[in-house]
């Protein structure tokens, strides 16, 4: 099958309009080795150079960057870079029409791998199973529908029914603000999705990464592009009763399944899981500058 190498440079920068003495800070930044994508290379430098740095395995597997930095500065700069071979998922499509019901791991615990995926199918803080939630994803997880034709459909019907808009939401949206705002960005098509399927019983997974900043020949430029990005992976168990089941990685923003233009970096309940970088700062700074740059360059296909 045909790889794609990319290149990915993902930096955040905070400035600050008084010294910082003191900053704990944790990243997700680190793309993940999985079957369809191999991590060539990766490291996380932090500028100025921390007391402290360190990685870790989270609870969903992710790589998590821990770091102290306690020289004084104004200005903080963590640079992710890494090298990354991508290929498309490949699934086993002979779950993919079983009737949407027979997947909820909370309804039938005895399904195989329903252990792993249950915690994925309960509210999180950003994803609430909300009254509108339900019924808008009624209209697509009709009774017996087969369960990958129905979450392509919601997808269909997100990516119709809101609006790409950078102004209508924030990094804190909820539920509620999102579908009176009938718009957002990838983060909250996300976060809807979830909620559809959760507030129905089904399992699925907040994703982040990142989108090719130019496309391999004969692909089109994509949304979310030169940003981090975010998308929902719903989790379609086994019929054979083998296995732990698989998932299938769905982007709302895009209306596209994921492909070998996506490059996985963490998953979680919700943005709040797995967000490129959090912290604490100790300082009498009263005004902050966040900005971020990222750059996902093909460097080679195979």
């Amino acid at each position: 099958m045909p790889r794609v190498r990319y290149r990915v440079s993902h930096t955040t920068t905070y400035s600050y309009d008084e010294d910082v003495t003191n900053s704990f800070g944790i990243a997700n930044v680190t793309p993940r080795e999985l079957p369809h994508q191999h991590v060539e290379t990766t490291d996380v430098r932090i500028s100025p150079a921390p007391a402290d740095q360190s990685s870790d395995i989270d609870f969903y597997g992710n790589t998590v960057t821990y770091f102290q930095v306690l020289e004084p500065h104004q200005l903080l700069e963590i640079t992710a870079a890494s090298e990354v071979e991508v290929t498309a998922p490949v699934y086993d499509e002979t779950s993919f029409d079983q009737p949407w019901e027979r997947a909820r791991p909370l309804v039938d615990p005895n399904l195989p791998g329903a252990w792993r995926a249950a915690d994925l199918a309960v509210a999180s803080p950003l994803v609430e199973h909300t009254r509108e939630a339900y019924d808008f994803g009624a209209v697509s997880l009709t009774e017996g529908r087969g369960l990958v034709e129905a979450a392509e459909d919601l997808m269909h019907r997100i990516h119709a029914g809101f609006d790409y808009d950078d102004t209508a939401t924030t990094v804190t949206s909820t539920i509620p603000e999102i579908f009176e705002a009938k718009g957002g960005v990838c983060q909250d098509f996300a976060h809807l999705m979830l909620a559809c399927f959760r507030a129905h019983g089904l399992a699925a997974r907040y994703v982040s990464g990142y989108l090719a900043t130019t496309p391999p020949p004969g692909k089109p430029r994509l949304v979310g592009a030169d940003a981090s990005h975010a998308w929902v992976e719903v989790w379609v168990p086994y019929l054979s009763g083998a296995g732990t089941g698989q998932w299938l990685a769905l982007d709302p923003t895009n209306d596209t399944r994921a492909d070998d233009r996506y490059v996985s970096v963490a998953w979680g309940r919700d943005y709040a899981d797995v967000p490129p970088v959090k912290g604490v700062i100790y300082t009498e700074a009263t005004t902050s500058t966040l900005t971020v740059s990222v750059d996902v360059a093909p460097d080679q296909q195979e």
